[in-house]
């Protein structure tokens, strides 16, 4: 059902709101970006409507709060294991359309490639998503090109314009916090984009041809192997493992599930010192090939949502958008 109610009284739902949930937004870290003078835009939590950014696009997806960047699995010591408990609180994840499609992705590893992931699924259960419209599109962003600049299962919709605030919910639960506070019926319809300043044509026939493609060398040449592209990626969800000892008792510690990256040095290291995809090169190919065709052609549908993000924070200006559209053109 879709309401109007005013900013003040919206921020008297999230008080409410915040006893029973962590809310997890974009948000504006002041002086937190690559350099002290300017900003960073990153999820965080929220207590209030104000600390939300609706206008820009986070730099970092709303992936850190379902997948920790490091996250410990267990305690040990000589004769226990211990794994660590969550909170009891709900969580509220404001997001994007492309974002909430991401969801899907990463319900698809953890969830349905194999046995449930357990740390993943006790998290994902708690999750409400409320969806944030986009007015017009962002500057690197081509969710139209990917078809999902469109979303439907969200929990709650919001949109703040001026002195009001346009709901939709759809969860009976949230629903109840509503139910409180002076609010007029109307009808709330979700902002969607329906063009954008990037377009992609993705590649339909792509073979062991392709893997020869110099496309892949001209752009591992100028590849750092930062991981960057990975990390900010919402559809990422490689992984390494740590195991921790203390000084205190070299018999007891923790293992940990820390974010991994296919283009860094290491991902592939093997025992007997064997590893595979040395080359930068190699690694730009495996991680379009994995994006754009080997995904979709193991679950039906690309693992790209056309969110942009690793095109705004490569240090190289290396463009995935250019990437796939030279491909789709040399098919031609």
């Amino acid at each position: 059902m879709g309401y109007t109610i005013t900013r003040e009284n919206m921020n008297t739902v999230f008080s409410l709101l915040s006893g029973a949930y962590d809310i997890f937004a974009p948000k504006v870290f002041e002086g937190e970006a690559c350099f002290s003078d300017q900003d960073n835009i990153r999820y965080g939590k929220v207590t209030a409507l104000d600390e939300i950014e609706f206008e820009k696009k986070s730099e970092y997806s709303f992936k850190e709060v379902l997948l920790s960047i490091q996250e410990n699995l267990f305690y040990f010591t000589e004769d226990q294991v211990t794994v660590p408990k969550v909170s009891e609180k709900g969580i509220l994840i404001f997001l994007r359309s492309c974002d909430l499609h991401a969801v899907k992705r990463l319900d698809q590893m953890y969830l349905e490639n194999g046995p449930e992931d357990f740390y993943y699924k006790r998290l994902r259960e708690k999750v409400k998503f409320v969806l944030m419209g986009c007015r017009e599109s962002c500057q690197s962003g081509f969710c139209v090109s990917m078809g999902t600049n469109r979303a439907e299962n969200y929990d709650l919709y919001l949109k703040a314009e001026n002195g009001s605030v346009f709901v939709d919910v759809k969860d009976e639960a949230l629903a109840a916090y509503f139910a409180e506070v002076e609010k007029d019926i109307t009808e709330a319809v979700p902002d969607f984009v329906t063009e954008n300043i990037e377009k992609v044509t993705l590649p339909k026939n792509l073979s062991a041809e392709t893997n020869e493609n110099p496309i892949w060398e001209e752009l591992g040449s100028r590849c750092i192997g930062c991981g960057r592209c990975n990390f900010v990626c919402p559809t990422c969800t490689c992984f390494t493992m740590q195991d921790i000892y203390y000084q205190e008792n070299a018999k007891a510690g923790e293992r940990r599930r820390v974010w991994a990256s296919c283009q860094v040095d290491g991902y592939t290291d093997m025992a007997g010192g064997h590893s595979f995809r040395k080359s930068q090169g190699e690694r730009m190919r495996f991680k379009v090939m994995h994006k754009i065709y080997d995904f979709e052609k193991r679950f039906g549908y690309p693992m790209c949502v056309g969110c942009g993000r690793c095109d705004d924070v490569c240090p190289e200006y290396i463009s995935y958008v250019n990437c796939i559209n030279r491909l789709a053109k040399e098919e031609q």
